[in-house]
């Protein structure tokens, strides 16, 4: 790599050269980012996983532009158009658009008016306008005038000549850059309603006439206007001033007042109309585009992670319920493992028999299979549903409501059938229920996180970058939490760093094969999985009542040698030392400081040691809807509930309320004080206190406000997981291409 981009990544993040260099190469070498920021924090100065990635992304940015830059310095030279002043520019431009930009001139291209006009042999005509002497223009473009060649005139030798000059102001790097800041600064979206598709285009009203500036768009409103004009319901437009346009053309390349400097501006309006404008246009819309793919692929990663993250009711014997009217409701019971011991149909909606029926049924299967936790998905007849098992009376029975979104996913995908292929997808839907409210994360994974019922235009945006977001996004959960490795699935295994799918099987294979693993060292016997993988997987996996004691922790089996070290100066067990405080009260971390080691592992090492293992996701606590609210028609305005946050877009967040609707809190009505990001006040399944300021029936729309003087106070917020430390990040420099600033602080927020 070109050192001078190891300069650049450091300057732009706030970092030192050699830590940009050292993370580069760990990352060639297979690292990932979970282990890089978690085991090899002396190589690279303790950088956390937000700016490991951000290196990532930057270096594989700069290897992407270098590989260009290289390609074009190549076609040039084949052209025999490279000159030093080219090559100096080539060599010096720092965002791909600037490349680009600098190569049109001379990229091979279609024909076009300027081509055909150069064939006619208009090319010194043109060049002879250029240079604006005052001469006679009639008399001078009748020397070119052969009709053979298509030339009939002197009025069609100054017509090519414009071409010809046209194409050559529109090719001007530096006219594109200025043309470029117009567009985006000045430039203006204007939307409007194709006729006759009014009935069709309702949900599109907002924008049936609709005009903002191109800086200020919110990237849901692009989003949503593109949606729109790929629908064939609405016309998007960017609109700019053509005297400001034409203005900047004139500015750079009319040099006087005469006949020449005439044609050169009838030129130059041309270039704006026909080939600046539509080729601006085209580039805006693919920037503000990629920007808002950037913000509302941030915000889909950012709710995914705090649902991933959502708190676990741990292992319970549970009853899950799939709710559903005239086909009645699946009902499965699972042990504490998440096994499928028993599942049955039952109809508590299909008239009083059949209701005391179904009650006897959930009371007898409570009991048989003592239950502890009952969780009802929440969907169509969610609230009857569990009205229904509230009144049976099950004491010291915990009845959740659980959000299903994706269930249905799950339960007609390849991993549900395989783990249970004699089972309809009702009763696999039902077991996913179940298993959500033990561990979310567990499940979840197991699920396409597209379809996990979060984010905003998911379908919109750049299908890859989502992907890659997501998966990152989903890693970082996994590997922050640990796994299990004597009971997780497969799904979650391929999530642990340096693992994947098929090393995941292997695992799965060789567990059912040889029983449960006795300890961390025994995943060197499984089939393809070798030292790096061990390596970069051994810390995220957990054994619990392992041989080793450090099984059970994430303290890495490189570092095992040196913990014992620390329990035999002490002249104690490494269980002592795990269970005893004042033991651990007594290392002097300097001691044990080497060339591999330093106090960031050691503090890592001391802090685990006092909670082996320890989940830092927060406390389950239980939550119930109003009593009575069970549809729209149920509320009115001013109603004051308690409700659970579904999903989290740049312009609100929605609510649960328990009416099959979800609400929506305008980001205006988050707070009292002004709220830029609705993600600075809350998070995907916090619990809150909602008022109802506006019902719409008609359209199943729900206002609500979470404002202190409209709702009461918000119930507090439950205690985050501890976060790494931030170092600060530099805002980089803006590239229009790609938006690597709103990049950054997407992987910022992804990773908080």
């Amino acid at each position: 790599m070109n050192q001078n981009n190891y300069k650049k990544i450091a300057s732009e993040l706030s970092v030192q050269e050699k830590q940009v260099e050292v993370t580069v190469r760990l990352l060639e070498e297979g690292g990932t980012i979970p282990f890089i920021s978690r085991y090899r924090k002396e190589l690279t100065g303790s950088l956390d996983e937000v700016q490991v990635a951000a290196i990532r992304d930057r270096f594989q940015q700069l290897t992407d532009l270098d590989k260009r830059r290289e390609a074009i310095l190549k076609s040039m030279t084949e052209l025999n158009v490279l000159t030093p002043d080219l090559e100096q520019q080539i060599n010096t431009a720092e965002t791909m658009l600037a490349l680009e930009d600098i190569y049109l001139p001379y990229k091979p291209k279609r024909k076009t008016r300027a081509s055909v006009a150069r064939e006619r042999g208009l090319l010194a005509l043109a060049d002879k306008i250029f240079e604006q002497v005052n001469i006679d223009i009639e008399l001078e473009a009748a020397k070119y005038i052969d009709e053979e060649k298509g030339v009939g005139t002197a009025a069609d030798a100054l017509a090519g000549a414009r071409d010809i000059l046209a194409e050559h102001m529109a090719e001007n790097a530096d006219l594109r850059a200025k043309m470029r800041d117009l567009f985006l600064n000045q430039g203006v979206f204007h939307s409007k309603l194709i006729k006759g598709k009014e009935d069709a285009g309702q949900k599109y009203k907002d924008y049936f006439d609709w005009s903002e500036p191109v800086k200020s768009a919110p990237s849901h409103r692009v989003l949503a206007l593109r949606r729109g004009e790929k629908e064939i319901i609405l016309t998007l437009d960017i609109e700019v001033s053509e005297d400001a346009a034409i203005s900047i053309l004139e500015d750079m390349f009319i040099k006087g007042k005469n006949p020449s400097s005439s044609q050169v501006a009838l030129a130059a309006a041309d270039a704006f109309k026909r080939l600046i404008k539509p080729s601006m246009e085209t580039e805006v819309r693919l920037l503000t585009k990629k920007n808002a793919d950037t913000e509302a692929i941030r915000v889909f990663a950012d709710n995914a992670r705090q649902l991933l993250l959502a708190a676990p009711a741990g292992q319970k014997r549970i009853m899950a319920i799939d709710p559903g009217f005239r086909t009645g409701c699946k009902l499965v019971c699972l042990d504490e493992q998440g096994k499928l011991l028993e599942n049955t149909n039952i109809y508590p909606h299909n008239g009083n028999e059949s209701s005391k029926e179904a009650a006897k049924t959930v009371k007898y299967l409570a009991e048989k299979y003592k239950i502890e936790a009952i969780a009802i998905g929440n969907g169509t007849a969610g609230r009857e549903t569990e009205a229904f098992v509230r009144a049976i009376g099950l004491h010291d029975t915990i009845i959740v409501m659980v959000n299903e979104s994706g269930a249905s996913i799950y339960s007609a995908s390849e991993v549900a059938r395989e783990e249970f292929p004699d089972k309809d997808i009702t009763v696999r839907g039902a077991v996913s229920i179940g298993r959500r409210l033990m561990d979310p994360l567990a499940e979840l994974v197991k699920i396409d996180p597209k379809s996990i019922g979060v984010g905003q235009y998911q379908h919109d945006v750049d299908q890859t970058h989502l992907q890659t977001s997501l998966d990152d996004t989903v890693i970082s959960c996994v590997n922050s939490i640990g796994v299990e490795l004597n009971t997780a699935s497969k799904q979650i295994l391929s999530y642990v760093s340096g693992l994947g799918p098929q090393l995941a099987q292997n695992i799965v294979e060789y567990r059912n094969k040889n029983g449960a693993f006795k300890r961390r060292s025994e995943l060197k016997q499984v089939p393809r999985l070798g030292e790096k993988a061990f390596e970069q997987a051994a810390g995220f996996l957990r054994i619990r009542n392992s041989e080793h004691p450090l099984d059970g922790s994430a303290v890495h089996p490189e570092r095992y040698s040196l913990v014992e070290k620390m329990a035999s100066d002490l002249g104690c067990g490494l269980d002592d030392l795990m269970k005893q405080d004042q033991l651990r009260k007594q290392i002097s971390l300097q001691n044990y400081v080497s060339e591999t080691v330093g106090l960031p592992t050691l503090n890592d090492i001391l802090n685990e040691l006092a909670k082996p293992g320890l989940d830092p996701r927060e406390k389950f606590e239980t939550f119930s809807f109003s009593e009575g609210v069970n549809a729209i028609t149920d509320l009115h305005v001013g109603m004051t509930l308690p409700g659970i946050i579904t999903n989290i877009t740049a312009f609100g967040a929605f609510v649960d309320i328990g009416v099959h609707q979800d609400g929506l809190v305008h980001v205006s009505q988050l707070s009292n004080r002004f709220v830029k990001d609705p993600n600075e006040v809350v998070k995907v399944s916090q619990k809150v206190q909602v008022k109802v300021t506006e019902i719409d029936v008609a359209r199943k729309r729900i206002a609500l406000t979470m404002k202190t003087d409209e709702a009461g106070p918000v119930k507090p917020k439950q205690k985050k997981p501890e976060k790494m430390e931030k170092r600060p990040i530099q805002k980089l420099r803006e590239e229009p291409e790609t938006d690597i600033a709103i990049k950054l602080a997407a992987l910022k927020s992804k990773f908080s």
